[in-house]
């Protein structure tokens, strides 16, 4: 219980009592209230037969294998992220997928399918999850369950049941596991109860881990058998194909406008942020325009003050699909994260498609963007902003070595190569 007030005083923090009351609404709806889902229950009575052979013909096509990604991470989420990608490549390399929405982002009432071998499953409807899982138990077909090192739905009881029922695990190490991660103070049980599950775990669980620090700890504990690294990646051609017509917000074209150097971020707006750096970024250079879009993901940035500085602005979240368009206008790209456990286990996604957009790119010294030539390291603020400098001035010298090496970085860096790592593990065991 612990746990759930932590949150629920850091949604109050960042929005406020009445937002905060909405948002837990909105999650007990998602979590519980949609389990009473009237309509899709007799949506399954009513048209029983007709869904299972929707379901078969699936099941029946060229796959070779099955998986249920059951972290209630959603798809139509304002960031859309590794699962999405992981569980559309795992799809196109033979893999058929069946995604767990969440009601709060996705209206689905029972299953979508919205790619070959993939398909979107509202597993709070039970009467589709028992049809589902009944309709699987058919076919004699390898058989995964797949989530995240920080979910905190799926319990141990839960994933010895699939076990029991034939499913092997897909454990993703996405993230150290920190309850400031969370924003909570102290983590769920299921998400502690399950990262030791897998310590123990070598029979039925295959871990995928995404940083050098997330592997030593697995290899430490656990042994090197049916381990994978595989860190994120990138969709290339999302951000280089930019041929669309998409429409910038009024206040994003007045900064363009303004033809000054603009220094850019996008992600999550959250603890490991060094506001403190960027600050100083904005009152030692008032000639650059600070451009950041994402969530508030906790309180930290309202009270980081961050928009006193009349250079630094704030966009919000942008759709993945806008996303290439409003960064392509970037001078440069940042990553300023605080250095500490949490970052120093990360690999940043936006890390790859910064890479993919030809931008230069300057971080914090974390270990991960240290593995890449293309990407230049800050150790302190001075550093970062001295960094930031010569970018600006090599910006636009498309054929400078370091454009080409960006480029290598990202097509050596996509998504598809990260899934193949998975699927060819997974597959050494499935030949046995």
């Amino acid at each position: 219980m612990g746990y759930r007030i932590s949150k629920f005083v850091t949604i109050i923090k960042k929005d406020g009592f009445g937002n905060a009351i909405k948002k837990v609404y909105l999650y007990l709806r998602a979590k519980y209230l949609s389990r009473v889902n009237v309509f899709g229950f007799l949506k399954i009575k009513l048209r029983n037969k007709a869904i299972r052979k929707d379901i078969d013909a699936l099941l029946e096509g060229k796959n070779d294998r099955i998986i249920l990604w059951r972290s209630s991470f959603g798809w139509n989420v304002p960031l859309f992220q590794r699962p999405q990608h992981i569980a559309r490549n795992l799809a196109k390399k033979g893999s058929l997928v069946f995604f767990e929405i969440t009601t709060v982002t996705d209206k689905v009432r029972t299953y979508k399918k919205i790619e070959d071998n993939l398909v979107l499953v509202n597993f709070n409807n039970r009467a589709m999850q028992k049809l589902l899982l009944e309709e699987i138990r058919k076919y004699n077909k390898p058989k995964y369950i797949q989530y995240y090192s920080t979910d905190a739905t799926l319990s141990v009881k839960d994933v010895d049941n699939f076990n029991k029922d034939g499913y092997k695990v897909i454990y993703e190490y996405i993230d150290d596991i920190n309850p400031k991660l969370l924003g909570m103070n102290e983590l769920p049980p299921n998400i502690t109860e399950k990262y030791e599950r897998m310590m123990k775990d070598k029979d039925n669980t295959f871990v995928v881990v995404t940083a050098d620090a997330l592997e030593k700890d697995v290899l430490d504990r656990r042994g090197k058998e049916k381990v994978v690294f595989s860190c994120n990646g990138v969709d290339y051609n999302h951000f280089t194909n930019l041929n669309q017509e998409i429409k910038l917000d009024d206040k994003f074209k007045k900064i363009v406008e303004e033809n000054k150097p603009i220094v850019g971020y996008y992600g999550a707006m959250a603890n490991w942020f060094d506001y403190d750096m960027v600050k100083k970024l904005a009152k030692e250079r008032p000639n650059y325009n600070i451009v950041l879009i994402g969530i508030k993901y906790d309180g930290s940035f309202d009270e980081a003050n961050l928009l006193e500085y009349s250079n630094i602005h704030f966009l919000g979240p942008k759709k993945y699909e806008e996303l290439p368009y409003y960064a392509s206008k970037f001078t440069i790209c940042t990553i300023p994260f605080l250095v500490n456990d949490i970052t120093q286990a990360t690999s940043p996604l936006k890390l790859f498609e910064y890479m993919a957009l030809g931008k230069p790119i300057v971080t914090t010294a974390m270990k991960e963007c240290k593995k890449y030539e293309s990407v230049k390291i800050a150790n302190d603020a001075d550093e970062f902003i001295k960094i930031c400098d010569e970018l600006v001035d090599i910006s636009n010298d498309k054929d400078n070595a370091y454009f080409k090496l960006l480029k290598k970085d990202a097509l050596d860096n996509t998504w598809e190569s990260k899934t193949k790592l998975i699927v060819d593990l997974l597959s050494k065991y499935e030949n046995k």
